[in-house]
């Protein structure tokens, strides 16, 4: 939730069919995928500092990015794993990854990929196209285990990915049932990393913690609440990194403490950092403030399954209790947008004709009596780790609960470990729940659909809504090819959304960290992701 600052709307504009023009235009020059080792400059160390520790408000889920949904387990694995294609630095363009080129077939339906050669797992054995085929057959036959492969490859009961063939060595062949608008977007994503076939066909469950990928760093320990370690992976294959010797993840719940640790020189980098300390960073010479693209989308989920929230004019009512403008004046201090849609405005197909909720107490009320509500307490869910869409879940919730009791729906705040919080959400046990969303891939299709469409009950879909003009709206648009005509489907699609409200979409945030000034070359990615192979000390 990810899973996430604005980037210009011409990177962001960016559809399937440019993406698959560039590759065929640069497959010819893609010929070692290598990022610039050489990035920064001189990168020895003055003070010969080459461990940085990491300080984040939450621990882990798992080190099995394939099994997880949630940011803080993709921040650790981005830097374990690898992806056959990869993101831009900063936004979304497709770069060679663990494929080094690939080319589409005409129709869409065949894509030929080309692999780095010379890779090797952690555990020493090696990458080749058959290593990819049984990681996608494992997430293939994974169901409810891999949610995100049913949410980006499986619509219905049909299976996106038909087949998936290694050739020799280093070619691997994908080939499609039908077109999909964002599917190289989607090999991209973290969730899609190449794991080792050794270590998950001798030990599947043992990889959530003994992670073993292709990445620049190598695992070494978790404890579990308190820290993961990681260390430079010796052997590899782009040279020149990592220029870190190790990497320190330290779970430090309390955003205040993690700005103190920062001061202290106890952590290298503070992440999900409240947007009322950006003016002490800015103002310390010590410090440097780093902004995250925006990405992402926090949101009150109303679930629809559950009384009294079963009553769309009950969630409607709700949408018109809360003050959005005042909980991002209060919490966000400039660093966010309210919210109307549930997905950010940075994304190609946004509905921008569609009003919005304005806040009114008394149409809130009155929605409240047509519907019949009889005053019954709800239980209301605080998110119990900061989010770059969320970054104090215990403040918002309380504020949401005072715009609430004010139209007569009084509220009980409660909140749960981080893994225990998604587990229970995920199975629909929450009334009314605080939770967001980083985007994967910069495509509508990875809010909208992942979020809110009925095939995704189960994984990443918490509130149980399910629409079937929806849902077929959304389907037709992962196969258009057609810019314009796709965005169309998705603006219809919001339009349904903003009818049915199942969520309170709240804000649109520009997520702030912070690290020492002598830490150099580190890019904050708008999916919340960072990779820290070329980042270094001065």
């Amino acid at each position: 939730m990810k899973k996430k600052k604005f980037w210009s709307l011409g990177v962001m504009l960016i559809l399937v069919l440019s993406t698959i023009l560039a590759a065929c235009g640069a497959s010819d020059n893609k010929d070692s995928g290598s990022k610039d080792a050489s990035t920064g400059g001189d990168t020895a160390s003055s003070s010969g500092k080459t461990e940085l520790v990491y300080g984040r408000g939450g621990d882990s889920v798992a080190l099995d990015p394939a099994v997880v949904t949630d940011g803080e387990s993709f921040t650790v694995t981005a830097n374990l794993y690898e992806t056959l294609v990869n993101f831009g630095e900063q936004d979304v363009t497709i770069n060679p990854g663990l494929a080094k080129s690939w080319e589409p077939s005409e129709d869409g339906l065949t894509y030929t990929f080309q692999l780095q050669e010379g890779v090797k797992f952690h555990d020493g054995t090696d990458f080749n196209a058959e290593a990819v085929v049984k990681n996608f057959e494992r997430w293939k036959a994974g169901g409810e285990k891999h949610p995100y492969y049913s949410t980006q490859f499986v619509v219905g009961d049909t299976q996106v990915i038909e087949s998936v063939t290694a050739e020799g060595d280093n070619t691997v062949v994908f080939k499609l049932s039908q077109p999909q608008a964002p599917f190289l977007k989607n090999l991209a994503m973290s969730p899609f990393a190449i794991a080792s076939p050794t270590a998950f066909e001798a030990n599947e469950e043992g990889l959530s913690t003994n992670p073993v990928g292709t990445g620049p760093f190598k695992f070494v320990d978790w404890k579990r609440t308190a820290s993961i370690t990681i260390e430079k992976n010796p052997d590899y294959y782009i040279d020149g990194l990592p220029k870190l010797e190790k990497v320190i993840y330290r779970s430090i719940p309390e955003n205040s403490a993690r700005l103190t640790a920062l001061n202290a020189g106890e952590i290298d980098v503070a992440d999900g950092l409240s947007p009322s300390d950006k003016t002490s960073i800015e103002s310390n010479d010590k410090l440097q403030l780093i902004e995250r693209p925006s990405m992402n989308v926090g949101y009150l989920g109303l679930t629809a399954t559950r009384a009294p929230f079963d009553n769309v004019k009950v969630r409607q009512a709700v949408n018109h209790a809360i003050d959005k403008q005042t909980l991002v004046d209060a919490f966000y201090e400039g660093l966010a947008q309210p919210a109307k849609n549930p997905m950010p405005p940075v994304i190609s197909g946004y509905n921008d004709d569609i009003p919005g909720y304005e806040y009114d107490p008394e149409k809130a009320k009155a929605l409240l009596a047509e519907a019949g509500y009889d005053g019954k307490e709800i239980e209301l869910w605080a998110m119990p780790v900061p989010r770059p869409y969320m970054p104090d879940g215990q403040k918002i919730a309380e504020a949401i609960q005072k715009n609430l009791a004010d139209v007569g729906m009084p509220s009980k705040i409660v909140s749960y470990e981080w893994a225990t919080y998604l587990d229970k959400a995920e199975k629909g046990e929450a009334d009314a729940f605080l939770l967001g969303w980083t985007g994967d891939n910069g495509d509508a299709d990875n809010f909208i659909y992942a979020l809110l469409d009925g095939d995704n009950i189960g994984s990443n879909n918490y509130t149980f809504y399910d629409n079937q003009e929806l849902h077929k709206l959304l389907v037709a648009a992962q196969t258009e090819i057609d810019e314009e005509k796709r965005n169309a489907l998705y603006k219809q699609a919001q339009e349904i959304v903003f009818a049915d409200a199942p969520w309170v979409p709240l804000a649109h945030s520009t997520p702030i960290l912070a690290a020492g000034a002598e830490l150099q070359n580190y890019i904050a990615h708008p999916t919340g992701s960072d990779r820290l192979d070329a980042v270094y000390f001065k």
